[in-house]
């Protein structure tokens, strides 16, 4: 370590000098800054030179930076922050959908859900090639499969391909007439083994229901007529823009290599199996990619060691790209909590079935794989919702650190359950606990589709965010977008209130907004490796700003909730700006 301090010492000096030279070609002063630095939490201006963080201090000191050329901004009391890091999302995939019929987790009466789906093929939304497709279908309707059956496959129907597919990503629904173009029947479930043939629901005599889980429904996803390019790049700027607009300046792409519509819960990726990669290098050639997007690859859950070169390979394809970067790679350990489904490994069995659902990786082999990761200088990301495939997930990274006691910052996501045993093993191994606690309210998903199915004592750690920040755990901010909405805002507040139709998902599990400040800043920037250049307002890093609507260090958490972003800003140059609001007030 003793041969780089010279070199390091020379930089900082060098720096400093060529800060105190520099005028800056922006300043935000008259604010409240946000530096997500702990030791300079709050400022009143900042600096930018050359799309980089110069200074952040007060209006003196930064005004004094400032020459005949700088654009000043005045922010009028308003506050500063860095843009937003979102730790888990499917970008791509969740603007897609929304160019598309979409149903946004609503729940219709049937009546009324077959109604709304004829205006929709009517507006001309609902159609890939002949199937009608809706978006974004709320888990509550699979506990009705037969319901949606009776009604969708006659009439209009018996000839007419539908499918509903889960805002979850790993559940649909599918009518007799898309069931029999894929081939799903009772002959298909009776060559199953019984892993297989339990992700197609079906009735005694093994005809399907149409309601489809994991593998299951990758078999209808998969054969879905895929959009056009000029739709996925249309997707493409459309996720930038959405993000952009509520403040989230870099993400990490959970699936980058996963594609659309294709298989992803088991996946074995080739070198072919390139995803949303070209569309975001054919922004960046363009210049249109003004976010971060930190590409995670799919890796099959029971991969070898040896079985990475094809990740490897992927990322030489895209080495190079501006705001590309490739931190690692992603594994679904297990599926989703909620009934039907309950593919989620489990400690203590479902109450209905009697089983731990679906553990896919294998707790012999799987720290060998995650040693084999980090040797290649990456990150592993994990889909982990039951608290079995936390445990074992956790049991990998321990393997890991007996090898290189270094810590690595892997990463956990979703988080739904976790077993209070495991709270000080993030922290003890360095594990960052990237949560959706938008997710962290009571409604149906929680209180009808998974507190009948779980004892009582595994229900009261679901979201567990204040136990495991207690525990000195890293918890970053995440979407998961198209399963839930990409605004940031949102989730803060959620985090803090935990409320919802159904009343409130035990508020000892609520954690405050400046924890979650963090969560999506600094806190998120070290989960993509992304720490040293953006996350935080310091000296040296990328200008990343976001100008907001309201005070959200004092307004009320429904008001936070509602939070509008007034300019974002990508490496010092405007990006988004909210109607009416002016860029540049000049300096009184």
């Amino acid at each position: 370590m003793k041969r780089f301090i010279p070199s390091l010492l020379a930089s900082a000096v060098a720096f400093s000098s060529m800060e105190a030279m520099a005028a800056a070609d922006l300043v935000l002063f008259n604010g409240q800054v946000f530096t997500a630095e702990s030791g300079q939490p709050r400022a009143q201006a900042v600096a930018v030179e050359n799309g980089k963080i110069l200074r952040v201090g007060s209006d003196k000191a930064i005004l004094a930076l400032a020459d005949a050329d700088t654009r000043r901004v005045d922010l009028a009391g308003k506050v500063l922050m860095p843009g937003m890091i979102d730790t888990h999302s499917h970008p791509v995939m969740g603007a897609l959908a929304s160019l598309r019929a979409n149903l946004y987790d609503e729940v219709k009466p049937l009546a009324e859900l077959e109604q709304w789906i004829v205006e929709q093929d009517a507006a001309g939304t609902a159609r890939l090639d002949d199937i009608i497709v809706i978006d974004g279908v709320s888990s509550a309707y699979w506990k009705d499969s037969r319901a949606l059956a009776k009604r969708f496959n006659q009439g209009r129907w018996a000839e007419q391909p539908l499918v509903l597919s889960g805002i979850d990503g790993h559940t649909g629904w599918a009518n007799q007439a898309m069931l029999r173009r894929v081939g799903i029947d009772a002959a298909l479930v009776k060559g199953l083994d019984a892993k297989e043939a339990g992700y197609i629901e079906h009735e005694s005599d093994l005809t399907p229901t149409g309601f489809l889980s994991e593998n299951g429904w990758d078999r209808v996803r998969g054969k879905l007529p895929k959009p056009s390019h000029e739709l996925m790049l249309k997707a493409t700027r459309e996720a930038v823009r959405i993000n952009l607009e509520v403040g989230v300046t870099a993400w990490m792409d959970a699936a980058a290599n996963g594609g659309g519509e294709q298989s992803l819960f088991e996946m074995r990726p080739t070198e072919k199996d390139l995803g949303v990669l070209p569309l975001y290098r054919q922004l960046a050639e363009k210049g249109e990619l003004n976010v971060h997007v930190a590409a995670l690859l799919l890796a099959h859950p029971q991969s070898k060691p040896d079985d990475l070169k094809v990740q490897a390979k992927v990322m030489q394809q895209f080495h190079g790209v501006p705001n590309l970067s490739f931190p690692g790679i992603k594994i679904f350990a297990d599926g989703v909590l909620e009934f039907p489904g309950q593919t989620a490994a489990v400690i203590d069995p479902y109450t209905n079935s009697h089983k731990q659902g679906q553990l896919l990786i294998d707790p012999q082999n799987f720290g060998k794989l995650v040693a084999a990761i980090e040797q290649q200088g990456w990150i592993a990301h994990i889909h982990a919702v039951g608290d079995r495939a936390v445990r074992e997930s956790l049991n990998a990274f321990e393997y890991a650190r007996a090898l290189k006691p270094t810590p690595v910052p892997h990463s956990i996501s979703h988080l739904q359950l976790v077993n209070p045993k495991e709270f000080p093993r993030f922290k003890q191994l360095g594990v960052i606990a990237s949560m959706q606690l938008l997710w962290a309210t009571a409604e149906s998903y929680t209180e009808e589709l998974v507190k009948p199915y779980v004892s009582a004592y595994t229900y009261r750690y679901q979201y567990p965010a204040r136990s495991l920040h207690k525990a000195g755990a890293t918890i970053a901010g995440a979407s998961d977008w198209p399963v839930s909405s990409p605004n940031p805002w949102n989730a803060i507040a959620q985090a803090s209130t935990r409320s919802g139709p159904l009343g409130v998902l035990n508020s000892a599990e609520s954690i405050d907004r400046e924890t979650m400040f963090q969560a999506y800043t600094l806190n998120a920037a070290k989960a993509l490796r992304l720490e040293q250049q953006i996350g935080s307002l310091a000296p040296g890093k990328q200008a990343d700003l976001i100008v907001l609507d309201r005070d959200v260090f004092k307004v009320s958490d429904a008001e936070l909730f509602d939070t509008q972003v007034l300019t974002t800003y990508f490496a010092g140059q405007p990006v988004y700006q909210a109607a009416a609001t002016p860029d540049v007030a000049q300096a009184q």
